[in-house]
């Protein structure tokens, strides 16, 4: 997309918008989320964990030593294979 700049003197320029020489990031962000707009997008914020922390790297040990210890031939796959529809029957 172009701009067309008008000096004092009458002058023009053409800039292309996505130059970050030419408009000011709060301009180009604008302009970007007007055009995804008309596109038919909406802006989404989606928000995850930080794997970077000792947190999440403490509480991913944590489950993973769960899942580790979890008795394999318990009741809990043949609870879930019972109620469990084949995909046929759906």
């Amino acid at each position: 997309m172009y701009r067309m700049k008008t000096f004092p003197d009458g002058l023009c320029e053409r800039t292309v918008t996505c130059n970050t020489g030419c408009m000011a990031v709060r301009e180009r962000v604008s302009e970007y989320r007007r055009r995804m707009r008309e596109r038919g997008y909406r802006p989404v914020q989606v928000w995850v964990p930080d794997v970077r922390t000792q947190q999440f790297a403490a509480e991913a040990r944590r489950q993973a030593t769960l899942v580790a210890q979890v008795d394999r031939t318990g009741d809990d796959q043949a609870f879930i294979e019972a109620v469990s529809a084949p995909w046929e029957d759906a």
